[in-house]
């Protein structure tokens, strides 16, 4: 679906459910309210965005610095193109690491993999890193630790009203 074709209810609906869901028993009924439908015309429509891939998922974010995540390091690592898929997917199941992306490497830049990891300490996310490398056998890695946050903040996509 494109943006052209969306009408102006589903645009209202997809800036309802881009932003915070509010934190009460009936959220959606709030959010339909809004835009002028029913509660039940919102989910079935929200529901169709689903399956039809339109939105991937529902999910919380959660403000890892509040919750004491302070560490938060990028994982750089060098694997060949052969293994890439292989140490992706084993990278991918390690519950610290919220991000894991294949990029292009460039002369200069051989890092190819990427990974977020998240952790309490600097050292948790070493740690991590340690492992991740033991269980792929991906020796060459570096982990990157931001030193200003600047932005951050969810995507819009569609403007509310």
């Amino acid at each position: 679906m494109s943006k052209k074709t969306m009408t102006d209810v589903e645009k209202a609906i997809c800036a309802a459910i881009q932003d915070d869901i509010p934190l009460e028993p009936r959220p959606f009924e709030k959010l339909a309210k809004k835009i002028g439908i029913s509660e039940d015309e919102f989910i079935k429509k929200a529901n169709d965005f689903l399956e039809k891939s339109y939105i991937r998922r529902f999910g919380a974010a959660i403000r890892h610095r509040k919750a004491g995540i302070t560490a938060n390091g990028m994982g750089i690592w060098i694997v060949p193109e052969a293994d890439r898929e292989r140490v992706g997917k084993i990278m991918a199941t390690f519950k610290e690491v919220s991000h894991c992306y294949e990029r292009p490497s460039f002369e200069g830049w051989p890092y190819n993999l990427f990974t977020m990891i998240h952790g309490r300490t600097k050292e948790e996310c070493f740690e991590v890193a340690k492992k991740i490398s033991e269980a792929t056998g991906i020796k060459e890695y570096r982990l990157l630790f931001s030193s200003q946050e600047f932005k951050k903040e969810s995507m819009v996509y569609f403007k509310a009203g």
